[in-house]
C-alpha cells in the first residue's frame, strides 16, 4: 500500500495494460491509471487479498510519464484482446496501436511537483545567514603563479608504503610547451599511459588506485580529458574529485593519487579489500557520477567519497535556489553516499573534509553549512553524540578554485572512518 502511494505521490502515470483477477473488469479497469484505481485496488485486497501493486500477476501496467523521462507517451488508439471470458476472474490485456510523445513543461524552481526527494522547493526554508556560524579559519585562495613554464618530470613521485598498503602518487602532470600543437586527448593518454607504467614497476596497478585528486587548467578540456581517464579506468574506477587550478603555463592537468595494495610476503598489517559504490543510473537519492570515477571507495573501515556538487538526482541539473542552497544540497548528497557505502556511517565520523569554492564570499556559507549539519546531528537520537566527552569531527578545509565541474559554486569531498569516534586522538 505504501509503495502504490509512493509511485502515484511521485508522478508516475502509469495506466493498466492486463487484467488477471477476481474484481478486475476488462471493460471497467483497462486503460485507468493508478491513481484512479487505487481505491478500488484497496478494496480489492481487502476483500479477496488481491496484491494491491499487482505482484501476484494480477494485473500489469504501461507508464506513460515519470519524472525520469524527457517526454510523455500520449495514447491515441487501443484495442481490447480477451484470452479468458471467464466469468469471476476474466484475462484481457489493451493492445496498444498508436501512441505519440508530447513535450513536457516543467518549472526551473520545482524539478517535482509532489513528494519527490528531489524536490529543491522545500529548500527555501534552509537558508540562514552565515555570520550565525563563527568561523575559525579563514579559508585558502588558490593563487596564479603566473606565466612561469613548467618543465616535464621524467619521473613520478611516489611515497613510501604504509603499514597498511597505502602510497601517495604525487606530481603527475601532463606538461606541453605553448609552442607546440597541442592535442588534449593524445597528451592525456600518454600520461595514463606514463602512470600505468610507472605503478607496474612498482608491484601495483591501475585498479589499485582508490583515490584521485584531479587539478585541470581549463574547465573546458573536462569531457576531453575524462575520455581518456575512462580508457585506462574502465572498470570500478576510482573516487575522484575534480577542481580547476591555476596551474602554470604548460601544465594541462596534474594528479594525485592515493594506491592501496595488501600484500602479505611483505607483512602488511591485515587490511580489508576494497569496496566500491559506482552508480550511473539517474534515480532519487543521489547524483549519478558525470564522469568515469565511483561516488565512493572503501578500505576496511576507511571511506573515500568522491567530490560532490548540488545536481538534482533525476534530472541531473544543477540547482538555481542559491548559494547555501547549494551548499545544503551537495553536503546532504555527500551524507547520502556515506549511508549507502556503510549504514553506520555519519558526518562526525568525517575525518577530512575539503570543500572547493568558486568565490572567497563562499568560505563563511561553506562552515555555516558544516557547522550546521554536525548540530543537526548533535540534535538527533544518537546517544553517543549527548555524552558529556565532547566530539571529535574532522576538520574542514576551504579552498577558493577559479571553476568547478558543471559550473557549480561548491563542490565537498570527504574522507571517513567508521570507527569509536571517543577514541580518536
Amino acid at each position: 500500500e505504501t509503495l502504490l502511494k509512493n509511485m502515484i505521490s511521485s508522478n508516475i502515470e502509469a495506466i493498466i495494460i492486463k487484467v488477471a483477477a477476481l474484481g478486475l473488469d476488462p471493460d471497467k479497469h483497462l486503460g485507468k491509471t493508478l491513481d484512479e484505481m487505487e481505491p478500488y485496488l484497496l478494496q480489492l485486497s481487502k476483500n479477496y487479498g488481491v496484491h494491491i501493486c499487482g505482484e501476484g500477476g494480477e494485473y500489469e501496467t504501461f507508464t506513460l510519464d515519470c519524472p525520469l523521462f524527457k517526454k510523455k507517451i500520449v495514447v491515441d488508439s487501443t484495442e481490447v484482446v480477451v484470452h479468458s471470458a471467464d466469468a469471476f476472474a476474466p484475462v484481457a490485456y489493451l493492445r496498444l496501436c498508436k501512441l505519440h510523445l508530447e513535450d513536457k513543461v516543467q518549472s526551473l524552481n520545482r524539478v517535482l511537483p509532489r513528494c519527490c526527494s528531489c524536490d529543491v522547493s522545500s529548500l527555501e526554508d534552509t537558508a540562514w545567514s552565515a555570520s550565525e556560524e563563527q568561523s575559525e579559519s579563514p579559508g585558502i585562495t588558490w593563487h596564479s603563479a603566473g606565466s612561469t613554464l613548467v618543465e616535464p618530470r621524467k619521473t613520478l613521485e611516489c611515497s613510501g608504503k604504509s603499514l597498511k598498503g597505502y602510497q601517495w602518487l604525487s606530481n603527475i602532470s601532463a606538461c606541453f610547451h605553448p609552442s607546440e600543437s597541442l592535442r588534449v586527448e593524445v597528451l592525456a593518454k600518454d600520461i595514463f599511459s606514463s602512470l600505468q607504467a610507472h605503478l607496474n614497476s612498482k608491484g601495483l596497478e591501475l585498479a589499485d588506485i582508490i583515490l584521485v585528486h584531479l587539478y585541470m587548467k581549463s574547465m573546458k578540456d573536462f569531457s576531453v580529458i575524462n575520455s581518456a581517464y575512462m580508457i585506462s579506468f574502465n572498470l570500478c574506477p576510482p573516487a575522484r574529485v575534480c577542481v580547476e587550478a591555476p596551474l602554470p603555463e604548460g601544465l594541462l592537468f596534474q594528479m594525485d593519487c592515493l594506491a592501496h595494495r595488501y600484500d602479505e610476503r611483505a607483512g602488511d598489517v591485515l587490511c580489508y579489500q576494497k569496496q566500491i559504490l559506482h552508480v550511473q543510473s539517474i534515480s532519487h537519492w543521489a547524483p549519478a557520477n558525470i564522469g568515469p570515477y565511483s561516488q565512493c571507495t572503501q578500505v576496511g573501515e576507511v571511506l573515500y567519497c568522491a567530490g560532490q556538487i548540488a545536481l538534482v538526482p533525476c534530472t541531473m541539473q544543477l540547482i538555481s535556489a542559491g548559494i547555501e542552497a547549494e551548499a545544503f544540497v551537495s553536503l546532504s548528497h555527500t551524507e547520502k553516499v556515506l549511508k549507502a557505502m556503510s549504514q553506520n556511517a555519519e558526518l562526525h565520523h568525517v575525518l577530512m573534509a575539503n570543500c572547493y569554492v568558486t568565490d572567497k564570499k563562499y568560505i563563511s556559507v561553506a562552515q555555516a553549512t558544516w557547522q550546521k549539519k554536525l548540530r543537526e546531528f548533535k540534535k538527533g537520537d544518537n546517544k553517543e553524540m549527548h555524552s558529556d566527552r565532547p566530539s571529535v569531527c574532522g576538520q574542514l578545509l576551504v579552498v577558493v578554485v577559479p571553476s568547478l565541474p558543471r559550473a557549480a559554486s561548491i563542490e565537498w569531498h570527504v574522507m571517513a572512518v567508521v570507527d569509536e569516534q571517543q577514541q580518536r586522538q
